[in-house]
């Protein structure tokens, strides 16, 4: 900016303006791309003592640091930090490493983002570290499952694919009061609709593949700390080596720059839509905690700002054929991995397999949608014929 904005901008403006020093960019909206890896240092004396503000590719850019201070703005000012990871499930292993080790013990949501799971039951087993799965809906009772040795608390909100709600504050201060931290998966709401660090938690992991990005077209997440974790997060990374592309920095920030007004379609797009399902005869129940009649909603309602495109539905019960015959008949609504982008997604999942600590029982087969920043209308009568073929087939 030619001039220094005030302080007590809106998020909305905080993601226009953050992280740009265009004075340093000689006029350019926009940072430059360091594509780099090696610095160079002026005299002997200045590379035997570091005195250098950037010291190697990885370890820091302009590029990065713009994405950096936009993103710990966008958080607030509890965040301390933000670091900058390859993918979301980087984030969440980084995380994960800086808090706990061999003979330690942490508390996952069992609702959780299935990759993370899998990190839990895989390398950190193999490490030593012993995780305990619990139900979303605990809230403070969660205070039953520490342990002595219990070092943190992983929250998502709302689940993976369930779309549960959880008290994020009670969780947190339970935790805290036991001396643990508490790790949020935010790539939901993202810190505009939901300030993790506000809330208590104090390492905020979104994968910025999805909202972020917004176009997906990039492998990013980022993990925000506030002071008390950040040492660790830093050194943890550091040690692992992780760093991201240069172009993958930029497209994150220029997604971010958009992402208020994106946002905000996906939020008004998706309960347009969902409200509709709700009403479809062959719907059992609507996943979105942004609905009135979700058992989560009074929670949403007091702590989040917003939704956003991503939901659940349930079928009355049916054979899965129909299912498929319903998802198969979709043109709008491509099938693949991933979400937060522009376009809108399907998948068919089942949680049972996996689910340890609750028992998944929907009442009838279940498909996630995102829905992308198509007209609403166009995906309704792309709905429309997906139930039209789903009856054909019973």
């Amino acid at each position: 900016m030619a001039k220094k904005p005030p302080t007590t901008l809106k998020p909305e403006t905080q993601l226009v303006t953050a992280g740009r020093d265009t004075k340093g960019q000689y006029g350019f909206v926009n940072p430059a791309v360091y594509h780099a890896s090696t610095v160079l240092y002026p005299t002997a004396e200045d590379q035997v003592a570091h005195r250098a503000r950037y010291q190697y590719g990885r370890r820091g850019t302009p590029t990065s640091e713009a994405l950096e201070d936009a993103l710990r703005t966008l958080e607030g000012e509890a965040c301390a930090g933000v670091t900058l990871q390859p993918s979301g499930l980087a984030a969440i292993s980084t995380a994960l490493l800086a808090v706990a080790g061999s003979g330690d013990h942490i508390l996952v949501s069992d609702s959780v983002y299935r990759p993370t799971r899998n990190f839990c039951d895989g390398l950190f087993k193999r490490m030593g570290v012993t995780t305990t799965y619990y139900d979303p809906l605990i809230g403070a009772d969660i205070a039953s499952l520490f342990k002595p040795n219990t070092k943190a608390v992983f929250v998502e909100a709302p689940g993976s694919q369930s779309f549960e709600m959880q008290d994020i504050p009670a969780i947190a201060q339970v935790a805290h009061d036991k001396g643990a931290l508490v790790l949020m998966d935010n790539t939901w709401a993202t810190p505009l609709y939901f300030r993790a660090l506000d809330k208590g938690v104090d390492l905020s992991i979104q994968a910025g593949t999805k909202y972020i990005g917004g176009h997906s077209d990039i492998m990013f997440g980022c993990v925000s700390a506030n002071a008390a974790a950040l040492p660790a997060l830093k050194a943890t990374m550091n040690s692992l080596g992780l760093c991201v592309g240069p172009d993958d920095m930029f497209l994150a920030l220029r997604g971010l720059r958009t992402l208020a007004v994106r946002l905000a379609r996906h939020y008004q797009s998706g309960l347009t839509v969902a409200r509709w399902l709700e009403r479809r005869p062959e719907i059992a129940r609507v996943l979105h905690p942004a609905l009135e009649s979700d058992p989560g909603h009074a929670i949403w309602k007091r702590d989040f700002a917003g939704a956003c495109g991503l939901f659940s539905i349930v079928f009355k019960p049916c054979a899965q054929s129909a299912v498929f015959a319903f998802m198969n008949e979709l043109s709008l609504f491509g099938m693949g991995a991933s979400w937060g982008g522009y376009e809108s997604l399907q998948i068919f999942f089942d949680c049972t397999e996996y689910r340890t600590a609750t028992k998944w029982a929907p009442g009838g087969p279940t498909v996630r949608l995102h829905i992308g920043l198509e007209d609403t209308g166009d995906l309704i009568a792309d709905l429309e014929r997906g139930f039209a073929a789903m009856a054909a087939a019973k």
